[in-house]
């Protein structure tokens, strides 16, 4: 009785010292946030290109300094690209927006209409004046916003580019094709690229259905898409319903038109996502569900959308670091949906011992 007492409270002692630690890292990440997510970024982006250098040293035989300039200039004209993608959404936003601040009171007015029905009252005259008032200003804000936006992406992109050169430069071609390296690599590179190539072909899909149905700003909706769907779960939702506003003031009273620009893109990312990516990531991370729902909230509380981003492959690497040591593997088993005493074998994310594992 006495040696189980003693296990409890070491136990209890070790779970309260872990939570100390875990607000105390949070608050760290939180004031190191505009150094430290420029540099996780960076970190995320030299794994998808070293490939790239690797080849050139190891098959090609290029000495390092020219390979990494090359790979550099790749990453150079992806965040140029991007860029450039964002100013003109901006643009086209601020145009857009102030021409159809008018149109939004006929469906207002329709959708006012519609509640009386149901003997709902509503001050139609006092939303009208909130919106003659306040849309202006909100249209301002999201300009003004916008242009932050891509201020910070400049500064950052400088930024990110100084740490890849660095990461880069440190990096051993050879030492990395095994170990615990060998496997983060493998997986946060594979989820990266398939991510990136089924955002950008989810993006391009809903741009053409948008340009198809006639909404004005199908490019900004397709862009928004390609960027929300990045976070999983709910991006896709938000992607979803981002263009109701806009088909609302612009189609009117056209309801028809207006579930069209939402239904439509709402299938296709249900058919993406629940059909299409499963079968291209396979395993993918192993995480369970609810381990990304809670590290989608955790990192986006900590980092806001750029947390939200980096959330599901930050958590597979701790889960990775985790299942190789006997003393951390019930947790990182744990976060792939394994409970403790669960047969590993009756688990569809269960976990192997790697070869090297301590």
């Amino acid at each position: 009785m006495e040696s189980t007492r003693r296990n409890e409270q070491i136990w209890l002692a070790v779970g309260s010292l872990m939570i100390i630690a875990v607000v105390a890292l949070a608050c760290g990440l939180i004031y190191t946030k505009v150094v430290l997510v420029p540099f996780v970024l960076a970190v995320f982006l030299t794994t998808v290109v070293a490939p790239v250098v690797d080849f050139q040293v190891l098959r090609c035989k290029i000495p390092q300094s020219p390979a990494i300039v090359l790979a550099l200039i790749l990453v150079i004209v992806f965040l140029g690209v991007f860029g450039v993608f964002l100013i003109v959404a901006v643009d086209a936003i601020d145009t857009t927006a102030r021409e159809y601040t008018e149109s939004f009171k006929d469906p207002t007015t329709q959708i006012v209409d519609w509640l009386k029905k149901w003997d709902i009252d509503v001050d139609y005259k006092k939303i009208l004046s909130v919106l003659k008032e306040q849309l202006p200003a909100v249209i301002a804000q999201a300009v003004g916003t916008g242009t932050v936006l891509i201020a910070t992406l400049i500064a950052n992109g400088l930024l990110i580019t100084f740490f890849v050169i660095f990461l880069l430069a440190g990096r051993n071609s050879r030492l990395t094709r095994v170990g615990l390296h060998k496997d983060i690599e493998t997986a946060v590179r594979r989820y990266i690229v398939i991510k990136f190539a089924i955002s950008s072909v989810t993006g391009l899909l809903v741009w053409w259905i948008l340009s198809m149905l006639g909404l004005h700003m199908a490019f900004v909706f397709g862009l928004l898409t390609f960027l929300l769907n990045f976070i999983p779960n709910i991006g896709a939702v938000i992607a979803t319903l981002l263009p109701l506003p806009l088909a609302m003031a612009q189609f009117g009273g056209d309801w028809t038109m207006i579930i069209c620009v939402v239904a439509i893109p709402g299938a296709l990312q249900l058919v993406i996502g629940n059909v299409i990516e499963p079968k291209l990531m396979g395993r993918g991370l192993e995480l369970h569900p609810v381990t990304i729902l809670m590290s989608l909230a955790f990192w986006g509380l900590l980092w806001g959308y750029m947390g939200m981003v980096l959330a599901v492959p930050i958590t597979a690497i701790i889960r990775i670091i985790l299942i190789r040591y006997e003393t951390t593997r019930a947790i990182g088993n744990l976060l792939g949906g394994k409970l403790p005493g669960e047969d590993p074998a009756s688990s569809p994310m269960s976990y192997v011992k790697p070869e090297g594992a301590v």
